[in-house]
Order: structure tokens, then C-alpha cells, then sequence
């Protein structure tokens, strides 16, 4: 048998026999390595320690400290002991697949029960059961009759079904820990001892169809966590509590902030003090778009598909459009709406996006380069389709508005406005308490339009505009758009979750296609290239980063209700509002609560609505014109004159834009 030469990490090169297993390398290097070793990364592919190697190539032993192997082994591993456990308590299960997921994993079983929590408690007691064994994984090539056969005779459809849908070149593999056995591509741990007993956790079970096809049987899914340790399983269960905690969908109903409903999936029913929230946020952006240099618009939100067939939207994009039907012979008056006149019926489009729109603007007078850079801004409400169950509450919806504005101008001013629209959203996330942000630089992709040049171009652009902010950013080869680069940036919230808000996109496309054009200094047109931008993104969505950024305790500026006054005794109730009187013409939102309850009642309920500030006036405080304060989330009180504490709110409730103004005595 010809030897093959394999490459080791350090560059030293070994010969080998052809066929030698990766687990063999290791015993020849090292016992103790052979001992540690896990898997191996052969050629860039992860290995099985079992599997033969036929070709020279670079190979690395991986062990328990190498993170990216030792989970995808754990979480693979312990999908296959959480089958096996199951099939040892419910033999007549039939199972399915349990794929590696992030954190962990899946497995999807046909069972007439459903799983119960305590069925939970008893797989894992069993699984730590089949850990503890130390039973040994094998595995062998079968070729597709054999594996039928096998599978037939164990009353196992779901793996026939599978085995008749790999394609017919490629080879089956299965694996076995201990007596237990799997179809599975691989690689695997060398026996079961070596999945950590202390560091998995089976989750919850939730219904899945086979395949994902709604015609087809219900099976049940049990997810579990897994990691290296039992440190990092409880950092990460303690992540899920926190998380939990901050969800926006709980907040939103303790805060009576919003609620969705049937009738309008993914579309949000603002409560009054939800919509004090968004208001607030979109007018701190309008004044900060109005100091950048933007010019507010609005456009229609029904357009005729003409200008989506125009703009090459209704190709790429009608599977994300709502549209809407119009008989323009319809009197409005006595017709019947759900009849059509075909001939006279315009089809019509809920608009996705803004950008179309925007260049019609544009596209409105003769334009010229002294008119350039051009920035329109647009608190842009969109509709697009998403499938109902990717929805999740106001992160993910049908219906949202943006903070959306495109700059038209020409090639030369693209790396000043990349670099002017990076510090103005440095210092927007600033003032929103995301002092640090990721940037991520997206470049041309393999089908692209446009000439090299012009990328190179853009792309150095891109790339000197970030350098001139004295900022960082992480390369994502060939993700742009096929007409342009992109910047996009990344939040991270309070407890290690990351969001993709902003963005910054190149497109000289859609003007072309538009036919928007601007007289030159030659006398001659020319095409502007536009620039996609937005901050915050959706409002919606960013609405709920910050809810559960703050675990709801909004900052003072953004709270529905800012202050809340409560009497102790009746006697202080002309007093109460008095001081809400006063409160409210400074410009703060404040309440009275005169209500007949303990005082100490109405402070774990404004509490629990996460008011930032809340007041007690008894009869002390009335003869003293006096206030007790309390913050959310302090136990400790403090007595100050009414007047005082006004003023002192008043600069405190400052939104973050105007405050800086005031420190600067600027308008």
C-alpha cells in the first residue's frame, strides 16, 4: 500500500500507509495525545478519529479544548443518547433526525404521547445513565440495500424515507453507541464517557412536522443545551433566565406598552404608552436628521406595480408584497368592492421599502451637482411578508417604519458621506446607550453588475471613509448586493446579544434604472449614485432591543410616565395635584395616584410598571411643600422641596440631543 505524507500543525510532514486513521496518527505522536484526542480537522474538514485517510493532506488532532470540534462532538453525541435513552424507556418510538443546532441540539420523535416535563427529568437520568457506561461508538460504510433492510425489519419508515432520498453515489454511514445505531454522516466522539455528564440540560418539546411539510405526521421535538463544562452550561441557563426577564412580549404586557392580535398578524397595536416610547425616539431622530443636513419627506404607501417593475422590485421581491386590487371603475359610493372589473383593475403594491419613492422625489425638477449630495429622509412606513411562524412580537413584524433616508450624490462625495453618516451614527447609538458598535464591511459578490473599476473604487472609498473615523471593521467577502458594497453595524446589548441595526449601502442601480440623472459641471447628465442609510433600522424592532436592553427600566427621557405622585392620605390629595400640575407644565409626564391603598401598594405597583421616579406626599410633606422620592429599583428615600426636584427633573428628562445643546448654550 503506497504511504501518504500528512502535514501537522507545526509544518513537520509524517508518512503514512494509505487507509491510516486519524486516531492512529495521534497513538504515533503521542500517548497522551491519543488519550485527549476528540476528532481531527483533516484538509479543513472535521474528521472522525475512526474514518481512514487516503490522500496526503494537513491534519490536526482536536481535544476537548479546541471549542468548535468538542461542542459539535458533545451536541452530535448526546443527540444520539438522547434517542437512544428514549427508545430505552419507549421502545415503540419511531425517531427521525437530531441535527446540531446553535448551543445544542434536536431530535424529532413520532410518539403517540406527548412528552411530559417529568419524560424530560427521566430521558436526561437515563442519558447520564448511557454516559456514565462509557459505552464505545462505532461506525461502518453499508451500502443502500442493506441499510433498507435494516431498517425495515427495526419498523423504522422515517430512516427508509431518508436513505431513499440521498442521492444514490453518495455512501451511508452508520454509527452505534454501544448497541444503539444511527444513519449519520458524522464524526463522533470514541465512546460515551467522554460527553460531560454535568453539562447538558433537555429544554422544552414543541411540534414538528416531518420534513417540515403541514401534510405530513406531527412529531415531537426535544431540544437540549450542551457545553464543554458545567460553568459554561450554568452561564448560559443564567443568560436564558436573564433573557426571559427582558423578554419585550412580557414587558410590553406589564408595561401595558402594546399587544398584537389574530386580525392583524405582525402588525402592532401601540398602547399610549407604548406610542409615548416610539414618539419620543422619533422625534429625538428627527431633530438629529434635521442637524445632519436631512430633508424630511413622505411618500405614498400604495404604488402601482409599474414603478416595482421599474425599479426591478416586483421580479426579486413580489413574494414579500402585499397587493392590493383596485377597480378604478368602482363609483366608491354603491359598487360592490369585492367585484372586478378586470379591464379596469390597476394592481398595486403596500410599499416594502421607501427607496423607489425616494427617487421619484428626486426625479421631481432639474437637479444639479451644486444640489449634490442630497439627503432625503423618510420616517418610512413599510409591509412586508413574513411567514407567520417567523414573527416574534415587535421584533420581527408584517408591518414597521424606518428611519430610512437615501443621499444622492456623485462618486467623489460617497467616502465624505460614508464617513459623515459613521460618526453620526456613532453618535446617535451613543446618546441611545450603545457606546461601542461592529462594523461589518460586505464587498462585491461573484454575480455583480458594474465595471471593476467602479468597485475598487467604492470599495476604497468604503474602506478610507472607516479609516478616517479611526474605526475598526470585520471583511464579509462577496456579501454585498450585486450592485454596490455595504457597511453594516452591529449592536451589543446588556447581556451579550448581537443586533444588526444600521446600515450604509452603495447602489448606483436603481438610479439608472429610475432614470435619475443631475447636470454636471460639464453641462452634461450624469448619474447620481444613491446611498441606502439607516440608524435605527425599524422602529419597532429597535423599540424592543431597548426594552429589553433596560429590562423595561426606560431611560428618564424615554419613560411613558416619568413621575408618579402618590397621596399617603386623602388629606394630601390637593397637594398631589398640584404637583402634578406643576410637573407637567415643566414638561414632564407625571400621574397622581389618590387612590385609597397603602402607600406602599402603590409603590410595588408603579414598580412593577417601571416608573422611573415615584413620589409619596403625606401630611409632612404638605405643611414642608415637600416631596419623598424614591427611584425604580432603590430602596433608599430622600425629602426635597417640590421646587427643587422639578428642576433638577426637568434637566435630567432632557433627550440626550437637547441636553448636549444646553450644555453648549447652543439653540
Amino acid at each position: 500500500m503506497a504511504d501518504i505524507t500528512l502535514t501537522l500543525p507545526d509544518g513537520a510532514s509524517r508518512s503514512y500507509p494509505a487507509g491510516i486513521t486519524a486516531g492512529e496518527v495521534a497513538a504515533d505522536i503521542s500517548t497522551s495525545l491519543a488519550k485527549k484526542a476528540v476528532s481531527a480537522t483533516y484538509d479543513g474538514a472535521h474528521w472522525d478519529l475512526a474514518w481512514p485517510i487516503e490522500a496526503d493532506g494537513a491534519l490536526a488532532i482536536n481535544t476537548m479544548k479546541d471549542d468548535g470540534p468538542a461542542l459539535e462532538l458533545i451536541r452530535h453525541d448526546l443527540a444520539h443518547i438522547m434517542a437512544r435513552a428514549v427508545q430505552s424507556i419507549w421502545p415503540d418510538v419511531k425517531v427521525t433526525i437530531g441535527p446540531v443546532i446553535e448551543n445544542g441540539w434536536y431530535y424529532d420523535f413520532d410518539r403517540a404521547e406527548p412528552f411530559t416535563p417529568d419524560d424530560l427529568g427521566a430521558i436526561e437520568a437515563k442519558m447520564k445513565e448511557i454516559i456514565n457506561a462509557r459505552d464505545p461508538v462505532r461506525t461502518e460504510v453499508w451500502d443502500r440495500p442493506r441499510a433498507i433492510a435494516h431498517y425495515e425489519e427495526l419498523g423504522e419508515p422515517y430512516k427508509v424515507e431518508l436513505i431513499e432520498a440521498i442521492p444514490g453515489d453518495e455512501p451511508l454511514r452508520m454509527y452505534w453507541h454501544g448497541d444503539w445505531q444511527d444513519l449519520c454522516r458524522g464524526p463522533h466522539l470514541q465512546h460515551t464517557g467522554q460527553v460531560p455528564a454535568d453539562a447538558f440540560k433537555l429544554m422544552r418539546v414543541s411540534g414538528a412536522y416531518w420534513r417540515g411539510d403541514s401534510s405530513r405526521q406531527m412529531l415531537q421535538r426535544i431540544y437540549g443545551v450542551a457545553f464543554r463544562n458545567r460553568d459554561d452550561l450554568k452561564k448560559h441557563l443564567t443568560f436564558l433566565e436573564e433573557a426571559e426577564k427582558r423578554d419585550h412580549r412580557r414587558l410590553g404586557r406589564e408595561m401595558d406598552l402594546f399587544h398584537m392580535q389574530e386580525e392583524a398578524p405582525g402588525q402592532v397595536f401601540w398602547h399610549p404608552n407604548g406610542w409615548t416610547i416610539y414618539t419620543a425616539l422619533q422625534d429625538y431622530m428627527r431633530r438629529k436628521q434635521r442637524a445632519g443636513g436631512y430633508r424630511e419627506i413622505n411618500t405614498p404607501q400604495v404604488v402601482d406595480r409599474k414603478l416595482w417593475e421599474a425599479s426591478g422590485h416586483w421580479e426579486k421581491y413580489q413574494h414579500h408584497m402585499f397587493i392590493v386590487e383596485v377597480d378604478e371603475s368602482r363609483d366608491g359610493e354603491n359598487d360592490d368592492a369585492s367585484a372586478k372589473n378586470r379591464a379596469e383593475t390597476r394592481i398595486n403594491a403596500l410599499k416594502p421599502m421607501n427607496c423607489p419613492c425616494h427617487v421619484q422625489v428626486y426625479n421631481q425638477g432639474l437637479k444639479s451637482y451644486r444640489d449634490l449630495p442630497l439627503r432625503l429622509a423618510e420616517f418610512g412606513s413599510c409591509a412586508r411578508y413574513e411567514p407567520s411562524g417567523a414573527l416574534h412580537g415587535i421584533m420581527r413584524v408584517r408591518g414597521f417604519t424606518q428611519d430610512d433616508a437615501h443621499i444622492f450624490c456623485t462618486e467623489e462625495q460617497i467616502e465624505e458621506e460614508c464617513a459623515r453618516f459613521i460618526e453620526f451614527l456613532a453618535a446617535v447609538y451613543e446618546d441611545l446607550g450603545f457606546p461601542t458598535f461592529e462594523i461589518k464591511f460586505a464587498t462585491r459578490p461573484e454575480k455583480r453588475v458594474g465595471t471593476e473599476e467602479s468597485w475598487d473604487y467604492v470599495e476604497n472609498a468604503l474602506e478610507e471613509a472607516i479609516r478616517k473615523t479611526g474605526r475598526t471593521y470585520t471583511l464579509e467577502p462577496g456579501d454585498g448586493a450585486f450592485y454596490g458594497p455595504k457597511l453594516d453595524f452591529y449592536l451589543t446589548d446588556a447581556i451579550g446579544r448581537v443586533w444588526q441595526c444600521g446600515t450604509f449601502q452603495v447602489d448606483p442601480n436603481l438610479p439608472e434604472r429610475l432614470d435619475a440623472n443631475y447636470i454636471g459641471a460639464d453641462g452634461e447628465k450624469h448619474r447620481p449614485f444613491m446611498l441606502h442609510r439607516a440608524c435605527v433600522g425599524s422602529f419597532e424592532r429597535f423599540i424592543g432591543i431597548l426594552i429589553e436592553e433596560h429590562a423595561g427600566r426606560m431611560p428618564l427621557w424615554l419613560a411613558p410616565t416619568q413621575v408618579s405622585v402618590c397621596s399617603i392620605v386623602s388629606d394630601a390629595d390637593d397637594f398631589v395635584h398640584e404637583a402634578v400640575a406643576s410637573l407637567q407644565a415643566a414638561g414632564l409626564r407625571a400621574e397622581a395616584d389618590i387612590r385609597n391603598e397603602k402607600i406602599n401598594y402603590k409603590v410595588r405597583e408603579h414598580s412593577m410598571a417601571k416608573v422611573p421616579v415615584i413620589l409619596a406626599i403625606g401630611q409632612r410633606e404638605v405643611e414642608n411643600r415637600t416631596v419623598t422620592v424614591r427611584r425604580l429599583g432603590e430602596k433608599q428615600t430622600q425629602t426635597v422641596p417640590l421646587d427643587e426636584l422639578i428642576t433638577s427633573l426637568t434637566e435630567e428628562a432632557l433627550p440626550p440631543d437637547l441636553k448636549a445643546r444646553a450644555a453648549t448654550g447652543t439653540a
